[in-house]
């Protein structure tokens, strides 16, 4: 009697996260994903789903069903989710042939991400300009994400332990709990030092202080990802008249800008934490004058006195 595509899931989920170290998140959508598919095995063969009785047709079979109610990309991360469990039933030699292999994924255009100008940008981290507490470690927050280009997870995981403020550096934990350092620009590290001289000061009477966290609330606990995002979108609304600003916007206005003034992309990759050069591409605009710049910079046949010359 073959295994059980629900009890296949559980180690497979165990897998991504104790093995894999995936995040959370992932492992739940993962796991929601398999679960929806789980329940159209049922409704298909009404019993509990044998891993033998799954092939790629009862696969497109379900994925059919849902592009008529699902977006896209929706779909397209549901087939990522059966595609990375059929290949760890595989390597595990718990099936002996691999029925999602052949599912393509529907093509998305993905959008670009929202990124702000200098002089908009400068407007949402300066806007938090009081001496209060909550209005220093504001600024510090806006600083630091678009300064050092951070995501926010990354941001509120941040012990005190972790910023080296003489050394102009932030060691990172990122996606997967890979490490970097980042550096921190003067202004970055200006605005930490302030945040720091007050941050006892932050919790109201009587409220525990997190001894760890670097930033913190007015409670004493550690800031949270959901409390960055309002703060956020309310410096995005005040000072760019932007309410819909998210923290990856300033990340994405980080690796724009810095592109912009002409750095390296590997060095830019690096600095963001992204695996592939690919995705660093995508969070980065080019315009058209840095493009022949660069062009002009760089190729032989632009070279000055070399355009429309032919040797």
């Amino acid at each position: 009697m073959g295994a059980s595509f629900r009890d296949s899931v559980a180690s497979f989920l165990e897998f991504l996260s104790s093995e894999r170290r995936a995040s959370p998140h992932t492992v739940s959508a993962y796991g929601r994903d398999l679960e929806q598919l789980a329940r159209f095995l049922d409704e298909q063969r009404g019993e509990e789903a044998k891993l033998a009785a799954i092939d790629v047709y009862l696969l497109r079979q379900w994925l059919g069903s849902l592009s008529r109610v699902v977006a896209p990309p929706s779909v397209g991360r549901k087939i990522a989710a059966i595609k990375a469990f059929f290949r760890f039933l595989k390597r595990r030699g718990l099936i002996a042939k691999d029925p999602a292999a052949d599912l393509a994924s529907p093509k998305v255009r993905r959008p670009l991400p929202t990124f702000l100008g200098v002089d908009a940008v400068r407007e949402v981290v300066e806007t938090p300009s009081g001496d209060d507490p909550s209005s220093i470690r504001d600024r510090a927050v806006l600083e630091l994400l678009y300064g050092s280009g951070l995501r926010v997870s990354e941001l509120v995981r941040l012990d005190r332990r972790h910023v080296d403020l003489q050394g102009g550096l932030v060691h990172v934990l990122g996606k997967g709990n890979k490490e970097r350092i980042v550096p921190l620009g003067r202004p970055t590290v200006a605005a930490l030092e302030a945040y720091l001289a007050v941050r006892s000061a932050l919790p109201k009477p009587g409220s525990p202080l997190d001894p760890t966290a670097l930033f913190i609330t007015r409670r004493g606990a550690r800031l949270g990802v959901r409390q960055v995002q309002l703060l956020v979108h309310r410096y995005g609304a005040l000072g760019a008249g932007r309410a819909d600003l998210h923290p990856h916007a300033l990340r994405h206005t980080c690796a724009t800008h810095m592109l912009e003034g002409g750095a390296d992309l590997r060095a830019i990759q690096e600095m963001l934490g992204h695996a592939s050069l690919a995705t660093t591409q995508r969070y980065t605009h080019v315009s058209l004058e840095q493009l022949m710049k660069v062009y002009d910079g760089a190729h032989p046949l632009a070279k000055k006195g070399s355009r429309n010359t032919l040797t």
